[in-house]
Parts: structure tokens; C-alpha cells; sequence
């Protein structure tokens, strides 16, 4: 049977394409987008004090300064830097040579 009348005048032509081709560009778009808003997420914290989203900050390890064993004898060449003093609430003071005092943070 010929359907010439009905303007078919052959079979489907292949090179039309698919129509989920597009469909499959939007699905690798909206992967390339998630791998990016994680990135972006990532480099982000919350201030807990201000409630607000900052950048990240990054710190450098620094090599912590040995400390002494308490009852270890210690030498080696310094200028005073005064006296300390623990307060009765429990704060740190030191008392420079010349009378200032400061507050010590630890």
C-alpha cells in the first residue's frame, strides 16, 4: 500500500535526532551547577557570633614554643618582662619593671 497522498514519502528520517537530547544537556548542566554551588559552599562558614555567612579564613600551623616542665631548670639570655601575678578571680596580670601593669591573654 502507498501513502503518497498523505505526504509521507518515505520512512522517518534518522538524522531529525532525539527528542531527549536536549533533555540529557540540561541533566549535565544541572550536575556541572551542584559540583559548583559544593565548591562554593565549602569555602563558606557561619560567624557564631554575628550570624552571618563569611569567607573562610585559612591560618598557618605555626610550630608551638616548648614549654619548660614545671621544677625544670631552664637557661639562656632575655630581657625581664616583669612580674606575674594571678588576680583572685583568676585573671593574669603582669607587672612590668617600671610599674605598668598589662593584662596577659592567653
Amino acid at each position: 500500500m502507498n501513502r503518497t497522498g498523505l505526504g509521507r514519502h518515505s520512512g522517518i528520517d534518522d538524522a531529525s535526532g532525539d527528542p531527549l537530547d536536549g533533555l540529557v544537556n540540561l541533566f549535565d548542566i544541572g550536575i556541572v551547577l551542584a559540583v559548583a554551588f559544593l565548591v562554593a559552599g565549602l569555602g563558606l562558614s557561619v560567624d557564631k557570633t554575628t550570624n552571618k555567612i563569611e569567607p573562610r579564613t585559612t591560618t598557618t600551623a605555626t610550630t608551638p614554643t616548648p614549654q619548660p616542665q614545671p621544677g625544670a631548670t631552664t637557661s639562656g639570655k632575655g630581657t625581664s618582662l616583669g612580674t606575674l601575678y594571678r588576680l583572685s578571680d583568676g585573671r593574669l596580670v603582669v607587672v612590668e619593671p617600671d610599674g605598668r601593669t598589662r593584662p596577659v591573654t592567653p
